[in-house]
């Protein structure tokens, strides 16, 4: 997301604050406070900027203006975003959430969902900042805000725009209809957004008729922030993709990124497409570092807070260490992140061709370690801001739970990213595998041993063995253990009544090691799809989904392979590794 769309916010809230509050409309210290601190804002000043908005906030106190005066606390979260600051907007968001629900000011809550979904959209989790513009919408509809419905509208449009162009379009004729009846001023801005839409959509007709519109409305006087973007996909549709190019740079500055990669990808000129992409990953890459350790800075310095205040207690030390603990390993993760984006785009220059599918692959990758990540951490978060609150009243039984669940979720953290490594090191097919004479019998009695703590509550673990005592063989004992926890661990996933057995056996000159169970149980036509990476057939499941990929890898490291038994009756699934003998 660029910087700069976050300053077109101030204007927004400043237009619903003014028109809302006749009061101050022609208040001149109003005005001359407000002007002092627009004029910070946008200079990026933050001393004057926010010593400006506190005086403009306690004089809007005291005139008991209480919509402009959240409307100053939104523009300071939007500040902190422009500076990259997300952590400290993030609790400025959360803190203005939380007091606009104690004052009971239920009309003006929609601004604190507001600003929540530009946070989630900065960062880059536009299934939250959608859901947010939707509740934002849900709000201003209820308490008839109509004619500010047309922006929240084009926020979607703007996540939209690239992952949906039709959803996108939907939501442009949805801001359209209540911009005629309530905001008439939007209409032409909203009809221009539009024909970018079409463009994505490869709707050339569509474009071209609309364009013709757009020009008169130029013509006539009228204007719209997408009008630059229009006239350069305009002058790619007549075939001038240089001059195309050439516009966008001239005028566009670093907006012009991802129209540059599509005008190179739609003409089909690969290699300057992936150069333009490299030099904007380098360049993102570079402000998320920013971000990083802008953000770093916040979290130390309420760790710093946080440690002051309650050095005393050892408990909630072990707490702070926690905590430290996790954002180290949070840095190695997000490294890693770089590290795989980095080699896939070195993969791209063997393939041109595969550009696109590679770019979707590396966005997948992304948004579900996110995703993943995100839940525990989300956990551990909360716990540390009860226990940083001196207001509440903590027991050492409650503490010592609070422990458990911080430590648990952060070993649901540790080992998901322990599984990308161990993917990452198994793909090293050419390593040695090393021998040793195991004894399969003991090795499965063990592996179940270990594992019976884990099962779900009212569900049996079994042992069927058609072996013959002390059956021994030469294999890897530890890829073995391995696989065979992996597909427990699998089955103890989907499995709440019945059992999971691990029954061994040797067929046609193989050893043959089965996990099947008794629970929701896998189609057979997802039999090969549940084996590739980051496939999970219920995303409301834990995991990265790479448990039954990882399993395969290590089996055919092996010699053999890991399938579904589709002709198991069931109920539940029933999974078989063979290995040859």
């Amino acid at each position: 997301m660029n910087l700069r769309h976050l300053t077109l916010i101030l204007t927004f809230l400043l237009g619903i604050g003014t028109a809302q509050a006749r009061d101050c409309k022609e208040d001149s210290t109003y005005l001359a406070m407000r002007a002092e601190m627009s004029n910070a804002f946008n200079m990026g000043d933050s001393t004057h900027f926010f010593e400006a908005v506190t005086r403009l906030e306690d004089y809007l106190l005291e005139q008991n203006d209480l919509h402009l005066y959240y409307t100053q606390r939104c523009n300071e979260i939007v500040f902190l975003m422009n500076t990259q600051r997300i952590f400290e907007a993030y609790l400025k968001a959360q803190e203005m959430s939380k007091e606009l629900r104690e004052r009971g000011l239920d009309k003006e809550i929609y601004m604190a969902v507001n600003m929540m979904g530009h946070i989630h959209r900065y960062c880059g989790n536009h299934d939250a900042a959608k859901k947010a513009f939707n509740e934002v919408i849900s709000l201003m509809e209820k308490y008839g805000y109509y004619e500010s419905m047309p922006p929240i509208y084009m926020n979607i449009v703007n996540v939209e725009l690239e992952d949906d162009p039709e959803e996108a379009l939907e939501m442009l004729n949805k801001a359209d209809s209540i911009a005629r009846q309530y905001a008439p001023e939007r209409v032409f801005d909203i009809e221009s957004r539009r024909l970018l839409s079409y463009y994505n959509m490869g709707d050339m007709e569509r474009f071209v008729e609309g364009y013709k519109a757009y020009k008169a409305g130029i013509d006539s006087g009228l204007t719209t922030i997408s009008g630059r973007a229009i006239d350069v996909y305009y002058q790619a549709y007549l075939g001038n993709t240089d001059a195309a190019l050439q516009l966008a740079r001239e005028t566009m500055g670093d907006d012009a990124d991802e129209i540059i990669i599509n005008l190179y990808k739609n003409s089909e000129r690969w290699k300057e497409a992936y150069e333009a992409q490299r030099v904007q990953m380098n360049r993102h890459d570079s402000i998320n570092s920013i971000i990083l350790s802008n953000n770093m800075k916040g979290i130390e310095d309420e760790l710093r807070l946080y440690e002051i205040e309650h050095k005393a207690d050892k408990e909630k030390l072990i707490g702070m260490i926690l905590i430290i603990a996790f954002l180290i390993l949070l840095i190695c993760a997000l490294s890693y992140i770089v590290f795989i984006r980095r080699l896939h785009m070195k993969q791209l220059k063997k393939a041109y061709e595969h550009a696109l599918e590679s770019d979707n692959m590396k966005t997948a990758f992304i948004r579900n370690v996110s995703h993943e990540v995100r839940t525990p951490l989300n956990i551990i978060s909360g716990f540390a801001q009860i226990v940083s609150d001196e207001n509440i009243e903590i027991s050492k039984a409650e503490l010592a739970e609070m422990s458990q669940m911080v430590i648990k979720n952060t070993n649901i953290i540790t080992n998901q990213f322990d599984e990308l490594i161990e993917l990452s090191l198994n793909e090293n097919v050419g390593e040695e595998i090393n021998m040793e004479s195991t004894d399969i019998n003991s090795l499965i009695n063990q592996i179940a041993g270990d594992f019976k703590g884990l099962v779900n509550k009212g569900v049996e673990l079994r042992i069927e063995n058609e072996l013959p005592d002390e059956y021994t063989i030469p294999t890897n004992k530890k890829m073995i253990a391995r696989m065979v926890n992996l597909l427990l661990d699998n089955s103890n996933k989907n499995t709440t009544t019945g059992h999971i057995a691990v029954k061994t056996s040797t067929k046609y000159g193989k050893l043959q090691i089965a996990v099947e169970d008794t629970g929701i149980g896998i189609d057979a036509k997802e039999a090969e799809h549940i084996f590739e990476r980051f496939v999970k057939l219920d995303n409301f499941k834990e995991g990265l989904g790479l448990g039954l990929s990882l399993c395969r890898m290590i089996a055919r490291r092996m010699g053999g392979d890991v399938n579904l038994d589709t002709t198991y009756a069931g109920p539940g699934a029933r999974f078989v590794i063979t290995l040859p003998l």
